[in-house]
């Protein structure tokens, strides 16, 4: 067992068990400097999602007349936006998490990877909150609660892989090249408009919509707004194929993080 733990990869992951109180003290860090020193503190959690589908829903909803599939515009848009918002800031976060702790990582040794990873699961709190206000929605447009709500703490477990996947893969390269923090918001902002957030999927012409579905945010934002909905089927072969795209990506983002990350004191 030693001679296995002590190889290649399982060496690599046993490490960061070793430093798991770390972790969490970062991810309790990061949560505490989001908040500190602001007018509004943890309500900015519902703010930013709840703002956006009032704009997408008067100029998307009503002026475009965009076809929700039947559901209200709001909850159509707010239950994607709470997945989205989640990935397009903490995807944020993580991708420029070790330019923003360079003083840590050059002063003493720990596994790097946390530092991109701690970002990641910072705003599962602010994911939460958001949560609780979509509730809210479901009442007041009188939709009815069902089992399948418990599927958005399944359907998190995979968003989180796919940001701490993209955050270690950005947050590795910004190390190296400086402007990688600028193509990070343009990056997010062309991903909203290629992932079914604004617009149902069936509204892509089908030849369009293979391609589109190798995109890891189609599945798993279709699987979290059907999941909601007692009247809805989750399009598994969409979220499978999802599944199988984040995999790829977490295991390009470890292989990168760990040939890079050696450099990262000497560079940074």
């Amino acid at each position: 067992m030693s001679s296995i733990s002590k190889s290649g990869g399982l060496e690599w992951l046993f490490e960061y068990r070793h430093y798991r109180e770390l972790f969490f003290f970062l991810v309790w860090r990061d949560m505490k400097i989001r908040y500190k020193q602001t007018l509004l503190g943890v309500t900015w959690a519902v703010i930013q999602p709840f703002f956006t589908m009032i704009v997408f829903t008067l100029f998307f909803g009503r002026m475009a007349g965009i076809d929700s599939e039947g559901i209200p515009y709001p909850i159509f848009s707010y239950s994607a936006l709470l997945p989205w918002t989640y990935f397009s800031v903490a995807v944020s976060l993580s991708g420029n998490s070790l330019l923003a702790n360079s003083r840590l990582i050059s002063k003493v040794y720990f596994p790097r990877a946390i530092i991109p990873s701690a970002s990641a699961l910072s705003g599962i709190v602010d994911f939460a909150i958001a949560y609780v206000v979509l509730i809210g929605m479901l009442i007041y447009y009188k939709i009815s609660f069902s089992w399948g709500m418990l599927w958005w703490i399944v359907f998190l477990i995979p968003l989180i892989v796919l940001v701490v996947s993209l955050g270690m893969i950005l947050s590795a390269l910004n190390v190296k090249y400086r402007d990688i923090k600028y193509a990070i918001p343009f990056f997010i902002q062309s991903l909203l408009f290629i992932s079914p957030v604004i617009y149902p999927t069936s509204l892509v012409p089908e030849t369009f919509q293979k391609y589109m579905a190798l995109n890891p945010l189609t599945g798993l934002i279709n699987a979290f707004r059907a999941s909601l909905l007692p009247d809805r089927a989750v399009e598994w072969r969409s979220f499978l194929i999802s599944l199988g795209v984040i995999s790829i990506l977490f295991v390009v983002a470890i292989i990168y993080f760990r040939k890079t990350e050696k450099a990262f004191a000497d560079v940074i």
